[in-house]
């Protein structure tokens, strides 16, 4: 899993000196990925949790769809923002 999470989170950086223009790849931090990685786990498990609330208990737990989309909007924002 990490290395398509280390491309993805790979930035590009021109880099100009004068006239020469050239760019450079700048990996992400162990802790980004690590973090990134976590927030994945965590979204999986919540899904499950969320399966299991359904199938047992027959009805839609909000606070738990809550706390998935909050995480899928930060790993989102983290990928997005690591590209620019």
């Amino acid at each position: 899993m990490r290395s398509w999470l280390r491309k993805a989170l790979t930035q590009t950086v021109r880099i100009k000196k004068g006239k020469k223009v050239w760019q450079e790849e700048v990996p992400p931090s162990e802790r980004l990925i690590l973090i990134v990685e976590f927030s994945i786990a965590s979204m999986a498990a919540l899904t499950v949790l969320e399966i299991a609330h359904l199938t047992v208990l027959g009805s839609w737990n909000s606070e738990i769809f809550a706390a998935i989309t909050g995480l899928i909007g930060t790993v989102s924002g983290i990928v997005i923002g690591s590209k620019t």
